[in-house]
């Protein structure tokens, strides 16, 4: 790979970095070509963008897209795939599942908005968690249950007075 196309890596990888605002960096090494072209195709199925790139490379990325990456630098060592997704959680999910047919690959690192996951045992973490739409709808639900009760116990408590209000009319 000459410098421009590095040049141009680094540029798509640090666009892919902006525009996905997650990323999971991955440790397939070892494995055979024909192992490596089924999990990407598995990758891209699930609709999952896989980059192998050189650690040199993703950091410069990196530092290029801003923001602080700097607890995952740590962990760019040896074979590194950087995988991007709109969902913050379908690529642990894949991982996981392809972790029942082999040791690989191995959760390096994950940046999940502005949050950083390190080691591959954080990978049940990042399976359970809860999108932005999701949290929102639960805090939601649990604004809305409060004046749901307030607002059905003024509406009974109505009628009630209005009954207690209509028999001192009619006692008076």
């Amino acid at each position: 790979m000459n410098k421009e196309e590095k040049h141009e890596l680094v540029l798509a990888l640090t666009e892919q970095i902006k525009e996905y605002g997650n990323f999971y960096i991955t440790d397939t090494s070892d494995l055979t070509v024909a192992k490596i072209n089924d999990i990407r195709r598995k990758f891209f199925e699930s609709d999952i963008t896989m980059q192998v790139a050189k650690n040199s490379l993703i950091k410069k990325a990196m530092e290029a897209a801003g923001g602080d990456f700097s607890p995952i630098y740590d962990v760019l060592k040896g074979s590194s795939s950087i995988l991007f997704s709109r969902s913050a959680t379908a690529p642990a999910k894949l991982i996981k599942q392809l972790r029942r047919t082999g040791e690989k690959p191995i959760l390096k690192a994950a940046y999940i908005d502005s949050s950083v996951f390190i080691g591959d045992k954080q990978l049940d973490t990042l399976v359970n968690l809860k999108s932005k739409e999701q949290l929102i709808g639960e805090i939601i639900g649990l604004l809305q249950s409060p004046a749901k009760n307030v607002i059905s116990g003024l509406q009974s408590g109505g009628n009630k007075l209005a009954g207690i209000v209509k028999t001192l009319q009619e006692r008076g």
